[in-house]
């Protein structure tokens, strides 16, 4: 079936309820912040109208140049981790009978029910000395005494990507179960290894779908905020973090509002590439 174009100001009609949704909850909002990036902070607290570029030439400082640095790398690793550990478990998901497939998704929709703050205490408790896993190591023997692990920039990576594993998961599930089995078993009966046919068949057909799960993880990481905050130091804050640090307790809203901006340009930057990526894979 081919979709007929618009011709009237009536069959316009459908769109006008998702557009009015957009301006109020996305264009306005996103405008004032805009706005409000290039005013004048006032010694009092408070911020006056006016058209400076102070806070965005403050922004690109050494100091916030490595905290944007950082908060991107941070992004990168929990993304790379969550689509090397979910991939290959979504593919084996997908190989499970139906019954046990709906096991496993429950129990990741289960997970998805936490808060930040529950999945955040959660790991202090169990990179902690006294109740945590390197007691465990003690008793086998593995390590002579406990220690804490937190506060540290492991615990920040394994608690982001414990936390952005479920929605990869999920994310990659659909791709997964729609791959055509016989590409495996020709790939087998030409003498190909079960991993050589992983790496040279399953992984070039979801080329696209693996770039843009790499893409939506990496957004989501990025604007984390408590984690980094309850499990790392403040070298391991986000972006995110100071952006609440400078709007609430510094009073600096115009300059918060900068650092706002720059992170929901890169965001958007990235998932108007997603969007580009899903359409070629359409096409193709």
């Amino acid at each position: 079936m081919r979709r007929e174009p618009p011709r009237t100001l009536a069959d316009y009609t459908p769109l006008a309820f998702p557009a009015l949704m957009l301006i109020v909850f996305f264009v306005i909002p996103f405008s004032t912040m805009i706005a409000v990036s290039f005013f004048q902070r006032n010694p009092a607290g408070f911020y006056t109208p006016d058209f400076v570029f102070d806070n965005y030439a403050r922004f690109l400082s050494l100091f916030f140049a490595k905290v944007l640095g950082f908060s991107l790398m941070l992004a990168v690793l929990v993304a790379v981790c969550c689509i090397a550990i979910a991939f290959p478990f979504t593919y084996l998901l997908t190989r499970q009978s139906r019954k046990m497939q709906t096991v496993w998704l429950v129990c990741l929709l289960s997970v998805l029910s936490l808060s930040e703050v529950i999945i955040g205490f959660a790991w202090q408790t169990l990179f902690s000395r006294t109740a945590g896993i390197t007691n465990l190591l003690v008793a086998m023997g593995l390590m002579t005494e406990a220690k804490a692990l937190t506060p540290g920039f492991g615990a920040v990576l394994t608690g982001m990507v414990y936390q952005a594993l479920p929605y990869t998961i999920l994310v990659l599930y659909p791709a997964l179960v729609r791959l055509d089995p016989t590409l495996l078993e020709a790939a087998r009966t030409l003498g190909a290894s079960p991993v050589r046919a992983f790496l040279n068949v399953v992984l070039p057909a979801l080329r696209n779908t693996i770039v843009a799960t790499l893409i939506m993880v990496f957004v989501f990481a990025l604007g984390s905020y408590l984690l980094p905050q309850m499990l790392g130091r403040p070298q391991h804050w986000t972006l995110s973090v100071l952006i609440t640090d400078q709007a609430i307790y510094q009073s600096n809203m115009p300059f918060a509002a900068a650092m706002a901006v720059f992170l929901v340009l890169i965001s958007l930057a990235l998932v108007g590439l997603t969007l580009m990526l899903g359409r070629r894979e359409n096409a193709g």
